[in-house]
């Protein structure tokens, strides 16, 4: 078996890497990886065992299709994470997403169907489908994005959708709740607030921190996508959730307690342009088709997370610095809700004892 994983020296990605070069899958235990990846700001080579003998890195961007049609015969699957990811860099400028996360799908998804890959993994995120009050989403609900970045994933959705009905081409769809883990980069909220705490910075909570999110540990979302690889049926979507729910407000205490700081590093922010309330994915299909189960409970995998951090700071020290320097979303006005202290308050959905996400 020998697979192409695009954006595999980035956060998940590298993650998928990691775990098959050191045998995690089960049948994949022998397979070879090229990695295809661009090595934007978020991708890094310190991310993978290059040295790995069952390892090719190829530097290189998914929209060029020469390069694409030279690299994939002799590969039987394609799992494609390559993407820009940041929302807030999309309200910024959304060209770049339009351009990796849409042309750069449809021209991966043309060439794999001209070189007759067996099968190909898009790996897409909740936030495609908006912001649900109460409930949660399950694979049919209707696509409504909110920001340039999940727009731009709704219609590299939708392209891998239109691959498999128009040509026949073997495409699974896999869309997960929030990650965290280990080498995440520092603009996102987790390793953001990490970092910040533990270099003595203060962290910004955007408005008044009641924004929901569905918390899934990397491990357990690439546990998934493999599992999709192997079972998932042609032109299904899978929802990787994890039943963990979190205010944005409530995270934020569970990080404070970690980090040993307190409600004083905390500086509330304007509002997220459009920001979506609550995401929460219904996996019940993964669980029951592909044996799908979140295995890293969200506290124990926090404080991981967390430890690392602490002890690889060499890794991230100078990007953090950079990060804080930049820009900061203006003050929000303080009130009662901006000086409230939260605790951690978790919402399980599903059977297993797993709480990750």
């Amino acid at each position: 078996m020998k697979l192409l994983v695009t954006g595999g020296a980035g956060f998940v990605g590298s993650e998928y890497v990691r775990s098959m070069l050191g045998g995690a899958y089960e049948g994949y235990e022998n397979a070879e990886i090229t990695v295809l990846d661009k090595l934007t700001y978020a991708g890094s080579l310190t991310n993978i065992p290059v040295d790995d003998p069952r390892l090719t890195f190829v530097r290189g961007d998914i929209v060029d299709r020469e390069l694409l049609l030279d690299l994939l015969p002799g590969h039987d699957a394609v799992v494609h994470f390559a993407a820009e990811s940041h929302v807030d860099r999309s309200l910024l400028d959304a060209s770049p997403f339009t351009t990796t996360n849409v042309l750069g799908t449809q021209t991966l998804l043309d060439c794999c169907l001209r070189t007759g890959i067996s099968r190909v993994v898009q790996v897409s995120t909740d936030e495609v489908y908006g912001t649900i009050a109460h409930g949660s989403w399950t694979e049919d609900h209707p696509l409504l994005p909110n920001s340039p970045y999940a727009a731009s994933k709704a219609a590299a959705d939708l392209l891998a959708r239109s691959y498999h009905r128009s040509h026949g081409l073997p495409v699974v769809i896999t869309r997960c709740s929030n990650n965290y883990g280990p080498y995440q980069h520092v603009e996102k909220m987790i390793p953001r607030f990490v970092t910040n705490l533990l270099s003595g910075r203060p962290v910004p909570l955007y408005g008044d921190g009641r924004n929901v999110r569905e918390w899934l540990h990397v491990a357990d979302h690439c546990r998934g996508v493999q599992l999709a690889l192997g079972k998932g049926r042609d032109g299904e979507v899978y929802h990787l959730g994890s039943g963990t729910e979190l205010t944005n407000r409530d995270l934020t205490a569970e990080l404070l307690r970690l980090c040993g700081a307190d409600w004083d590093a905390v500086r509330p922010v304007a509002d997220r342009k459009g920001h979506d309330l609550r995401y929460s994915l219904d996996d019940s299909k993964a669980r029951r088709e592909l044996g799908y189960a979140p295995q890293v409970p969200f506290e124990s995998g926090l404080a991981e997370v967390v430890a690392w951090y602490r002890t690889n700071s060499d890794r991230w020290a100078d990007e953090s610095e950079r990060h804080h320097t930049q820009a900061a979303p203006e003050p929000a006005m303080p009130g009662p809700d901006t000086e409230e202290q939260g605790s951690m308050n978790m919402k399980a959905v599903g059977t297993t004892a797993a709480v990750s996400r």
